[in-house]
């Protein structure tokens, strides 16, 4: 649902109909560094109230259409026998209801939707993601929409404050997000620098095909300054409806996403059942933590301890059917070219088991929603952040179930 919404409403974020909380505000940047807790509490409780009223609504029973014939009778006028008119259900293009030719009544969209349903990226759900990703409790993408990732990401900050562990936005956990972590909002020029790089319009599906490129860059620079700001590339699009992304020069509303922790890791936990990574200093710290892709039931995941043996940025990714990974019909070993739309992104931290290591991924959002091949998949700024905090030959990768 996220993205055809988004989609659609490009350029449109501050349309009372598709965020009535930015709507009230003329400018998105106030309305998100400004957006609460309670805020957010009080639109959850009037959406539940609106629901459930709703819900106790009048339903509308299922009756079977009678035939033509049976319809008009003798001697019945046309407009009796004129088939129903099909009207379509605001917000729901692929939706349409029946209703009579003399009927004014269209169909209750509130009706048609289940509580849990968010129309759009909500303006406080936004601050929380990028206040938790600045203390390095990484939600994944920054989308403004309150997944799984999100979550995970409150609850590796309830435990790294010592709070109590649910992984649900409370007051308590948000006083302590909230104490001088100032804005959450900025503005970025678009630079020369940002549209000179190499960027590639069509990356191939297959591997072989793959392998005769040299560089698997970024599609667009709106792509590359998504990931720049840790953000979902819809989400970009419509905070700045006003720009392509293609003008140096241009100004547009990114995330605050402060700077990446340097505490070094001595051992990280990755955990198989929840789709976490968590690492840990010497004390038993957390520094960070991160959503991941976690193996599949075809190939898993490593078990029990192993020891990170090096990093490599903007690795290639090597191929080798039967050893790690076979892709189609392919049988030759293959080495396919880097960069942050290659197999395994811009950074690959190499396990002591042979073909397994902590890397990148082409597509961030779909981090801990897709199957991996037996290796731990991170954002690429989450992969970049660790492959400088682990001490290769030192830090320690438990694998937990």
């Amino acid at each position: 649902m996220k993205s055809s919404i988004l989609a659609a409403a490009a350029g449109l974020l501050t349309s009372p109909a598709l965020f009535p909380a930015l709507a009230a505000s003329s400018s998105s940047l106030s309305a998100i560094d400004t957006a609460t807790y309670q805020g957010w509490l009080a639109r959850q409780t009037e959406k539940a109230e609106i629901a459930e009223t709703a819900k106790s609504a009048p339903s509308i029973p299922d009756v079977e259409p009678a035939s033509k014939t049976e319809a008009q009778g003798e001697g019945n006028s046309q407009a009796d026998t004129e088939e129903p008119q099909m009207v379509q259900v605001p917000g729901e293009p692929d939706k349409v209801v029946a209703t009579s030719d003399n009927s004014t009544d269209i169909p209750d969209e509130a009706g048609l939707q289940s509580a849990d349903d968010q129309e759009g990226p909500d303006p406080f759900l936004i601050r929380l993601q990028i206040l938790l990703d600045r203390a390095n409790t990484s939600p994944g993408v920054i989308d403004g929409f309150q997944g799984e990732n999100t979550k995970k990401a409150i609850r590796s900050y309830e435990a790294m404050r010592n709070l109590e562990v649910d992984g649900e936005p409370d007051e308590e956990m948000w006083k302590a997000l909230v104490v001088d972590q100032g804005r959450a909002m900025t503005t970025y020029e678009i630079a020369e620098d940002d549209l000179s790089r190499r960027y590639v319009e069509q990356i191939p599906d297959d591997y072989a095909e793959l392998a005769e490129m040299d560089w698997l860059g970024f599609h667009s620079p709106a792509e590359m300054l998504a990931e720049k700001f840790h953000m979902d590339q819809e989400l970009l699009k419509a905070l700045n409806p006003q720009t392509d992304f293609e003008t140096a020069g241009d100004k547009i509303l990114v995330a605050e996403i402060g700077d990446p922790a340097t505490t070094k890791v001595a051992r990280i936990v990755v955990d198989k059942a929840v789709g976490t990574l968590t690492a840990y200093d010497g004390a038993g710290d957390i520094v960070l933590s991160a959503p991941a892709t976690i193996g599949s039931e075809d190939n898993p995941s490593p078990s029990g301890k192993v020891t990170v043996v090096g990093v490599a940025s903007e690795p290639t990714y090597s191929d080798e059917p039967g050893e790690n990974f076979t892709q189609g019909d392919n049988t030759k070993e293959l080495t396919i070219p880097p960069g942050p739309n290659g197999p395994v992104g811009l950074i690959w931290i190499d396990l002591c088991k042979p073909t397994y290591g902590i890397h990148g991924t082409v597509d961030p959002a779909l981090i801990d929603k897709s199957a991996s091949h037996g290796c731990v998949r991170l954002t690429n700024w989450d992969a970049e952040a660790l492959g400088k905090l682990v001490q290769p030959k030192e830090t320690q990768v438990e694998f937990t179930e």
